[in-house]
């Protein structure tokens, strides 16, 4: 039988060989960590629908940001959880906030730890919507006015860059134009440019408690089955001021994760989410894959796809078994 001159196989020969000639290289400095922050004392408790992942209290905060640190996890981003929840979420833009208080411990304990935070009105909110409710719908330019007060409050305290998450229209705008006002022009924003109406994120509505009272959030989610429309909302936060982009759920969203990455220059960032995590951790806890292989496959998809950085909870693992080679 003859055989071509070109035998693909010959560079798949050995480990090393393989790995000289790989094409995308992951590495814990694509990691964003997500960390959930809550009020009280000592407190270190998983979550029951994301087995490894913790709701920590303050006092925790240094401990973890030196273990993060020593794995060479460049990010971390906020989340946090109120003391009491109210029509306009409050404690969002508080001094003393949750977040407020997360932002400048992680700083003391790591001042070279970059320090995120989610910018949404859903976890602090009697209603569990991300926007200002009237009359049972979700308003815009009301909304707006909030988020201009959180990310003042979050720069204050210290954060590095604020992620606005609720998909409203005009939010890139309004938060560029709050920060440069207050004298915070090296704030960055990583905007959730473009962000589904998914079933994947039922885990961390479970975490951040942040479900939702009535109705859903297809008003202002986008819709699964567009692609366009994502690269209309990708352009007009450029349009607006963003520094970074991000594609949220990932796994089931690469091709916008590509189409995004081939449009635009701006880094880009793909959020793997809860329902993709707990999925492979349930599955792996019943035996039926491997779950260090299955993760290192899906965050090199990912990161094959076009993203700069994978906000990711498995970013401590991946990043202990990346280091084992």
């Amino acid at each position: 039988m003859a055989f071509p001159t070109t035998r693909l196989r010959r560079l798949r020969t050995s480990p090393a060989l393989r790995s000289m000639v790989r094409e995308t290289r992951l590495t814990p400095a694509d990691f964003i960590y997500p960390l959930f922050v809550v009020h009280g004392r000592d407190v270190h408790e998983e979550i029951p629908s994301m087995p490894g992942v913790y709701h920590l209290s303050i006092d925790r905060l240094a401990e973890e940001a030196h273990s993060i640190a020593a794995l060479k996890i460049p990010a971390v981003i906020l989340f946090g959880l109120p003391a009491s929840k109210d029509p306009i979420g409050s404690e969002n833009f508080a001094a003393d906030g949750i977040v407020q208080q997360a932002i400048r411990a992680l700083k003391d304990a790591q001042p070279d730890l970059i320090v995120m935070t989610d910018v949404c009105m859903c976890e602090y909110t009697d209603h569990g919507h991300c926007g200002i409710v009237r009359d049972g719908r979700i308003v815009n330019d009301e909304t707006l006015d909030i988020l201009q007060k959180v990310v003042i409050s979050h720069a204050a305290a210290g954060a590095d860059v604020v992620a606005p998450s609720g998909m409203m229209d005009g939010m890139v705008k309004a938060i560029r134009e709050a920060l440069d006002g207050e004298g915070y022009q090296d704030v960055s924003i990583l905007s959730y440019a473009v962000k589904y109406a998914s079933s994947f994120y039922g885990p961390f509505r479970d975490a951040a408690q942040s479900p939702p009272q009535f109705g859903d959030r297809h008003s202002y989610q986008m819709d699964p089955a567009n692609a366009r429309e994502a690269m209309r909302e990708a352009q007009l936060d450029v349009e607006e001021g963003a520094d970074m982009l991000m594609v949220k759920p990932a796994l089931a969203y690469l091709d916008i994760v590509r189409r995004v990455r081939e449009t635009f220059d701006l880094p880009l960032t793909a959020y793997n989410v809860s329902g993709e995590y707990s999925m492979v951790k349930a599955a792996a806890a019943r035996g039926w894959l491997d779950e260090r292989k299955v993760v290192l496959e899906a965050l090199i998809g990912i990161k094959r796809a076009g993203a700069d950085l994978i906000l990711t909870y498995h970013a401590k693992d991946a990043a202990k078994w990346l280091s084992e080679g």
